[in-house]
């Protein structure tokens, strides 16, 4: 039987020899914004295991019993070794669960980046399904309809992961409407580093950068909903009520595999690992190996002069529409071999293309996508002007440790060294 299926007394003796649970209420600087931690204590020779939020039922089930309830999730949204999917839990153990929000890629997970993402039923259980992605006319009256809002999705850790942009929509309206928010955390597998531009600007706010942190901003998605709450992002500086619940035994050092792809182009550690350095190349026209069994782990385009390495891009599940090169022969560099926990944010592909480039007016293809990735146009116009990755990095240090001191505020965990 899975321990986290269990009611809370039970779950309290099949623990006892490895866990001693007390629950702490923790503030943040925000009193709209609180965590509700289940500390433990393990044996000193036994590594402590890492338990995500939606694991532990007993923490948020009370929070839930009696409501209507919504749920923004999708294909991460599991609970337990089974890995059984948030939505079959809460009905089994009688949540009066309304309809589903969905992000990016759908609620199954099996919908390409950047496609339409239709209101639906979910094939499985029947409950109603919304998209949030793009807008949604009918959103307000949907979130009505509810007492309290549960928020699961697996973030990456980079500013242009629309994910975090759900966040901030269903925070908005929650705060519009008066509605709880009860906000399953889960690790940051790029939670080691705090790298890249700030985003200052609101001419660059878009889906992929929707807020002023930095391009790897170092946060879950708990903290980044505290953030957004005490730095009163949202629309007339209203705060959302949300209760986050944290990950226990987990801190910014530790590295986490995740135990589910969080959306088609990102299927293991390392392309989750490589993915805020090579996500620029989106700005241009070079492929990530989206169409092949290695995107965000391969690099080319198609002239020799990038490199010996071939691949060509075709037709895979969940990449079919967005391929750059499909069909082509692909020309560059080889990533897979790499160590994925030695992976920090790097500008040095993007600057090893450009430079590799014979007609470099056609490298940004995209120039306006590749500034709103990149949350500014000074990144690209250095790149135009020859500047080295350590001259680009010099530059946005005074704004990316006024950024880390924010950041430092809102932390639930303890930080990287």
């Amino acid at each position: 039987m899975d321990i986290f299926m269990i009611n809370a007394t039970n779950f309290k003796m099949a623990m006892s020899n490895c866990l001693t649970l007390l629950a702490i209420i923790l503030f943040s600087s925000c009193s709209s914004s609180k965590s509700i931690r289940l500390a433990s204590e393990q044996p000193s020779s036994s590594p402590a295991l890492i338990i995500p939020a939606a694991d532990q039922l007993n923490a948020y089930l009370p929070l839930l019993k009696g409501k209507k309830v919504g749920l923004m999730g999708n294909q991460t949204s599991i609970v337990g070794t089974e890995k059984e999917h948030l939505v079959d839990v809460l009905l089994r153990e009688g949540v009066d669960l309304k309809f589903g929000f969905a992000p990016e890629h759908g609620f199954r997970g099996d919908i390409e980046r950047g496609e339409k993402v239709s209101n639906d039923k979910d094939s499985k259980t029947g409950l109603p399904l919304y998209t949030l992605y793009g807008g949604n006319e009918k959103q307000d009256s949907i979130v009505q309809s509810i007492d309290i809002m549960v928020f699961d999705l697996q973030d990456v850790g980079a500013r242009f992961y629309t994910y975090i942009t759900s966040l901030h929509r269903v925070m908005e309206l929650c705060a519009k409407h008066n509605k709880e928010l009860i906000l399953l955390d889960r690790p940051n597998p790029c939670g080691d580093q705090v790298d890249g531009p700030v985003r200052k600007d609101d001419k660059f706010k878009s889906n992929v950068s929707y807020h002023k942190i930095a391009m790897v901003h170092g946060l879950t998605i708990g903290e980044l909903a505290h953030m957004i709450n005490g730095e009163k992002w949202l629309e007339d500086g209203r705060q959302c009520k949300v209760t986050v619940i944290p990950v226990l035994n987990w801190d910014h050092g530790m590295m986490y595999d995740l135990p589910v792809v969080p959306s088609p182009s990102l299927p293991n550690h390392l392309s989750v690992r490589l993915y805020s350095s090579l996500c620029l190349f989106e700005g241009t026209e070079i492929s990530v190996g989206r169409g092949t069994d290695w995107p965000f782990q391969v690099v080319g385009y198609d002239n020799p002069v990038y490199g010996s390495f071939t691949y060509q891009p075709g037709e895979k599940s969940g990449m079919v529409k967005h391929v750059e090169g499909k069909g082509q022969t692909m020309y560059g560099i080889d990533l897979r071999q790499l160590n994925p926990d030695d992976q920090k944010f790097t500008l040095k592909y993007v600057l090893e293309f450009y430079n590799n480039m014979p007609d470099k007016s056609k490298f940004f293809t995209r120039a306006d996508f590749f500034d709103k990735l990149a949350g500014t146009d000074e990144l690209r116009k250095q790149i135009l002007a020859g500047k080295t990755e350590e001259e680009i990095k010099n530059s946005w240090k005074p704004e990316l440790e006024e950024y880390k001191q924010m950041r430092e505020k809102y932390l639930l965990y303890p930080d990287f060294k």
